[in-house]
């Protein structure tokens, strides 16, 4: 008996190189992908259900990924990722907190909503330099290295004063100080399939500021750590972020809607094909 084609609705307010390969890659499976500009939909819940198995949410908008997402699942279509999993890794804060609730290892940090109180917290954290972000945010912008008690105090005016209400919680992580690097893992499926090395003169390792990717191998305490992190935010397609240190592996940042193009340039695997494959499986549980 033939298989029905599996439907997949590609959530996308762009199409960039990442998507281009995910619809490569349908082609090349004969799966029925749907391209859909949440830009331009009426989320109406009381109209047609959309003649879809599973939904693959790829916004670079995150409100309007998730509120996207929240509209397909409760008409009881899955999503890739849920917004179970897009809940905790758009908030640095609870991302931290999933990481310390399962035990894996990562950098000290603390939310703080004052300057009195966030210089206390410096203290307990081991002193300057700091690494200051919004809870909320990607690719590197507004964080900031804080060296001293000074600069702490002109950028937490500036986030008082300037920014808006997500701006005025301190999330505040010690700082780790890196071999000019860091590690991208991707996690699929509860599987890991990939890494890189994102090589930078510059503090900030993203590739969108500049890192340069470098093929990585896994060894068994990166594969396990990777693992690890993905069992704490949940089950789906993960970027997990990883620190060298003297004493191991600690988990950065947990991205839910990666970017993987320079992933797949630099190690030759088919990150679009296995998140599709990952999607083909959930559609069918």
């Amino acid at each position: 008996m033939k298989l029905k084609k599996t439907r997949i609705g590609l959530l996308h307010t762009t199409i960039r190189g990442d998507e281009k390969l995910l619809i490569e890659a349908a082609e090349k499976r004969a799966i029925d992908l749907t391209l859909i500009d949440v830009r331009e939909q009426i989320f109406d819940p009381l109209a047609e259900k959309p003649q879809l198995d599973v939904v693959l949410e790829r916004c670079i908008s995150t409100v309007k990924g998730m509120h996207a997402v929240e509209f397909y699942e409760s008409l009881g279509i899955p999503a890739v990722n849920p917004l179970a999993i897009a809940r905790v890794c758009e908030n640095k804060f609870m991302t931290s907190l999933a990481l310390v609730r399962h035990h894996v290892p990562s950098p000290r940090f603390i939310l703080a909503f004052n300057e009195e109180q966030s210089k206390k917290a410096v203290i307990e954290l081991g002193g300057y330099p700091v690494v200051i972000k919004p809870v909320s945010g990607s690719w590197g912008r507004l964080v900031a290295r804080i060296n001293d008690e000074h600069a702490l105090e002109a950028v937490l005016e500036q986030k008082e004063t300037l920014g808006g209400p997500n701006h005025h919680a301190f999330y505040i992580q010690q700082y780790i100080e890196k071999p000019g690097r860091d590690i991208r893992v991707h996690v699929i499926g509860g599987r890991v399939v990939a890494a890189i090395y994102r090589a930078s003169s510059h503090w900030v390792t993203n590739t969108a500021r500049g890192a340069e990717a470098i093929a990585c191998q896994i060894d068994t305490e990166l594969e396990k750590i990777a693992k690890k992190a993905g069992d704490a935010i949940g089950e789906g397609v993960l970027g997990i972020d990883v620190f060298e240190t003297n004493d191991g592996y600690v988990v950065n940042e947990v991205n839910h809607t990666m970017e993987f193009k320079n992933v797949v340039r630099v190690t030759g695997v088919d990150i679009a094909g296995l998140i599709l494959d990952y999607c083909v499986s959930l559609a069918r549980k």
